[in-house]
């Protein structure tokens, strides 16, 4: 059983930044893609970024939505089991609830609050 724990949510300004967290339990997080989804009230989940795992030919490689490219980042950290979403200039329609998921899996996270708001 995995447990995944997104954290780093809240309230900022248009133009403002966050960085969301996603902590894993157990041992198989470095062998799976992992992707931070979003889902505004009224609206479909999507995906927002994704980052591959597992083998050493394509790790680490990096998708985006094209409504967040060149303004969000997703990343990991292996030792730590822990993958993170950093967002920049970010705009209200950014507001969301926003998942990791480990790709491959039946694995979700319970989702953080991100507002963007004036």
């Amino acid at each position: 059983q995995v447990q995944l724990v997104e954290s780093g949510g809240g309230l900022v300004q248009p133009g403002g930044s966050l960085r969301l967290s996603c902590a894993a339990s157990g041992s198989i997080f470095r062998f799976y893609g992992m992707g931070w989804y979003r889902q505004a009230p009224g609206k479909q989940r999507e995906l927002v970024a994704s980052i591959t795992g597992g083998g050493f030919t394509n790790f680490g490689v990096t998708n985006y939505a094209d409504s967040v490219k060149g303004r969000f980042a997703i990343f990991r950290d292996n030792a730590k089991n822990t993958g993170y979403l950093q967002m920049n200039s970010l705009k209200p329609e950014d507001t969301a609830v926003y998942y990791c998921h480990l790709r491959d899996t039946g694995y979700w996270g319970q989702g953080t609050q991100v507002t963007v708001s004036s």
